[in-house]
């Protein structure tokens, strides 16, 4: 740019020449006007004195001279033509040439402006990137523990592998998997991710051509990236979608592979149907994780359901304890009303009546006080009754319930159980009183795992089992306890009775 500005400068200088030059040329034309003005005036005061010189020698001198005066004029003339066309031609290139030059000025002014601001974007850029690096080398001076070293060989070692050993391509964005927060889920997927790295393996060596080779390991990231994404999305509610989003993936892939690429179907085909599996065990895998949440939260809500119950037991037991106090209370009072009596009595039958009556209320007494310290020891410690029980109408005769109650009354509990959350009341198939009543619970639970009805709702005390089942293991743990095999379900079968009745006499009275 700066030459063609040079190149301009010194063609003004030619222009400014040529004009000089012109100018001197119009200054010759006019001296050679002024010296045909005087040779004019010459000739003019030559004729003057010729004309007697004329008469003299006569109209030959005359017509010489003025011969030699027209040539004189006429070669004069021709010359200033000369010199003025030639000078006009050059004023006129220089000025084509001043025009060429202004609109090459205007186009490298224009870029220069272009330039200069993209300079100056860039030196804004410089700056700010220098006020950044500034920043950051005074942070890492003042405070080295702000910079995580960790984080970075992390994010290198991710780089690094973002090629596996075989060159077969991974995601690069790796989103947090709840598998990963798992030691033994971790190991889990890394198994069967070795599995699915030795697959791609295996079949990466399979394709000759750079070309076939580059759309398998697009494929290969492609189909992870989408492996990646259904298990992210994945929750407790469902894992079904997510293995049929896995089956649509791989069936998509292969119309996707089947377009156009006949040579390598068949292998693309065997290769997906061998990952669809592996890419389904992944999933379970990050299942498990909300599996055992859910279970954790069961778990959780289970022990809150027992302390609710807890509680409220603790509530009916702290009425019971008040209640047996006013019984005790008015007892107290009899009594005493009764040793004031027999103080002043005389009488030896009313005197045998009230030692009687005494001896009546003093047993009461004592069988409140056993109730008493019975309801203290069930508030403050484990004991209480485990129970067995069926619905022979609405569940079957294959599904007990077994649960636990700190009542005073087992059969209370029982009773609420079968209230409106059930269409007919429960049988009592046993009721085993223990000091450690959850510990035996617990157990009975224990053995009947596998035959639990509910396996994600633990608070569902619901069992699968035959009565002489449930029977043999309740009496090998207490031989002594009574148990009822038979499901006497009244309700139930009083209505089928009713029910029965109802069909027969259908027909007598349509």
């Amino acid at each position: 740019m700066f030459r063609k500005f040079k190149e301009f400068l010194q063609l003004n200088k030619s222009l400014e020449e040529k004009q000089r030059q012109l100018l001197e040329k119009e200054q010759q034309v006019n001296a050679l006007e002024q010296k045909i003005a005087n040779l004019d005036q010459f000739i003019e005061d030559a004729i003057s004195p010729l004309r007697q010189a004329i008469e003299e020698k006569g109209v030959q001198i005359i017509q010489d001279a003025n011969q030699e005066a027209a040539s004189i004029i006429n070669e004069s003339n021709i010359k200033a033509g000369q010199i003025v066309d030639e000078t006009t031609s050059g004023v006129s290139e220089l000025l084509m040439k001043k025009e060429q030059l202004t609109e090459d000025v205007s186009r490298l002014e224009t870029q220069m402006l272009k330039v200069t601001k993209e300079l100056t974007n860039y030196q804004k850029t410089a700056k700010k990137h220098k006020a950044e690096i500034l920043g950051i080398k005074n942070l890492i001076e003042h405070f080295p523990e702000a910079v995580n070293h960790s984080m970075i060989e992390a994010h290198l070692h991710n780089l690094e592998q973002s090629s596996n050993e075989d060159g077969v391509l991974e995601t690069i964005v790796h989103l947090h998997l709840h598998h990963k927060d798992s030691k033994a889920l971790r190991s889990e997927m890394n198994a069967n991710n070795k599995d699915i790295r030795n697959l791609l393996t295996a079949y990466q060596t399979r394709y000759t051509t750079k070309a076939n080779t580059t759309i398998y390991e697009l494929m290969v990231i492609g189909l992870q990236a989408e492996l990646q994404n259904i298990l992210y999305t994945l929750s407790y509610s469902n894992l079904d979608k997510a293995i049929e989003n896995s089956k649509l993936l791989i069936e998509k892939y292969l119309k996707i592979a089947a377009n156009g690429n006949a040579n390598i179907l068949p292998t693309i085909t065997r290769f997906l149907s061998e990952l669809e599996p592996l890419f389904e065990i992944a999933i379970r895998i990050e299942y498990k994780y909300y599996v055992q949440k859910d279970l954790e939260k069961e778990e959780q809500r289970k022990i809150r359901e027992i302390m609710r119950q807890e509680a409220e037991e603790k509530r009916i037991l702290e009425e019971e304890r008040k209640k047996l106090e006013k019984e005790e209370e008015k007892y107290h009072q009899e009594i005493a009303k009764n040793i004031e009596l027999l103080q002043t009595e005389t009488d030896v039958d009313k005197i045998a009546a009230l030692e009687a009556r005494l001896k009546e209320l003093e047993e009461q007494c004592h069988k409140l006080e056993e109730t008493k310290e019975e309801i203290i020891k069930r508030a403050n410690g484990k004991a209480g009754y485990v129970y067995v029980i069926s619905n022979l109408g609405s569940f079957g005769d294959n599904m007990f319930k077994v649960g636990m109650t700190r009542r005073l009354n087992p059969m209370d509990r029982v009773d609420e159980l079968g209230d409106a959350s059930v269409p007919f009341r429960f049988d009592v198939h046993a009721l085993m009183f223990s000091d450690d009543a959850v510990g035996l619970e617990q157990k009975l639970h224990e053995i009947l795992e596998a035959q639990r009805v509910n396996k994600i709702n633990l608070r569902k005390e619901f069992f699968y089992a035959t009565v002489q089942e449930l029977q043999d293991i309740v009496q090998e743990i207490d031989p002594t306890i009574e148990f009822i095999q038979t499901m006497a379900a009244m309700e139930y079968r009083q209505s089928q009775s009713i029910g029965t009745s109802e069909i027969e006499l259908e027909p007598v009275f349509s």
